[in-house]
């Protein structure tokens, strides 16, 4: 009786799969792996043979996807993650002092203190690569759940059955506004005295949103801003404008260059947490656990900031 041979796929052929899929043209993806164009295009029709359905339509210089492989990415894309992470941890074993660190962070923290972290640790680290990203709360738990990164930096991270979270420090939000601002020279600032005054809210579908509408309705007040933003850093920009009143993060308020701003305590106080993420059951590599130590310590130093930041 004649067997029939089993077709099984080629990992270096859904990887060329995978780059093409992440890039669109023959030549990028040829540029990222390394390899000529000419291989690439030969390995997806090695890879459509196997499958028995085409890919990729050509159009103009761009490779279109056909539904079969957005379907198919859709399915390798988490093991390329996976591939990815063990090539990091391989690197990490062979003495932490080359290799590559993946860190993503919500833009309160991505944009303040993990900057100088960074600045500090590949200036020992002269042969370690980073790939550094800032991005949502959600794209940041994502990429740590699958292992795209390995380390999240965040503020106010709920609970996830996919991530660890580990509490670094907890501080309050604090109320920006310029210096000739009539609540300027209050001592704390309230829901009430924000409101009279208008003031640029943040997001309610965001975690520090909901935190700040929160406080707004304890307090008893409404929580109408004038202008609402998802990010503290935008509302801090539009403060500096002098459109009103924003309520952020201390640390997005420790770190504005160039604006006149003053931030007071703001009551009902309302706690944020900065967190670190990783994997659960995993512990961090060399580098991600070197890296979280000097974020911590940059963390825990005074910061510069407006006045009563």
């Amino acid at each position: 009786m004649k067997i029939a041979r089993r077709n099984d796929l080629s990992l270096r052929l859904l990887e060329i799969f995978g780059t093409l899929m992440l890039h669109q043209t023959t030549v990028a993806a040829a540029e990222e792996l390394g390899i000529s164009q000419p291989s690439v295009s030969t390995a997806i029709k090695q890879l459509e043979a196997q499958l028995g359905f085409p890919l990729f339509e050509r159009e103009k210089k761009r490779m279109r996807p056909t539904p079969e492989a957005k379907s198919l990415f859709q399915e390798v894309e988490p093991l390329f993650e996976q591939l990815r992470s063990v090539e990091s941890r391989v690197r990490d074993l062979r003495g932490g002092a080359v290799g590559k660190l993946r860190v993503m962070a919500t833009p309160p923290l991505g944009h303040s203190i993990v900057p100088g972290a960074l600045a500090a640790f590949v200036a020992e680290r002269p042969g370690v690569a980073v790939q550094y990203d800032v991005r949502r709360m959600e794209n940041v738990v994502d990429a740590i759940a699958i292992g795209a990164a390995d380390i999240g930096l965040c503020l106010a991270t709920d609970s996830h059955p996919g991530i660890e979270i580990r509490t670094l420090k907890t501080s309050r939000m604090v109320a920006l506004m310029r210096q000739d601002h009539p609540l300027a020279e209050c001592p704390v600032v309230h829901p009430a005295d924000v409101a009279e005054h208008g003031f640029i809210g943040l997001d309610r579908a965001s975690r520090l949103g909901l935190l700040l509408q929160t406080a707004f309705e304890t307090a008893g007040v409404g929580y109408f801003p004038q202008i609402e933003v998802r990010y503290c850093h935008t509302a801090a920009v539009l403060a500096q404008a002098g459109t009103g009143v924003a309520v952020v993060d201390p640390w997005t308020a420790s770190f504005l260059p160039n604006m006149a701003l003053v931030a007071r305590p703001f009551d009902p106080a309302i706690s944020v947490p900065a967190c670190l993420l990783s994997r659960p059951g995993r512990p961090l590599t060399r580098l991600a656990d070197a890296f979280s130590r000097i974020f911590v310590a940059a963390l825990m130093a005074p910061q510069p900031g407006p006045a009563g930041a």
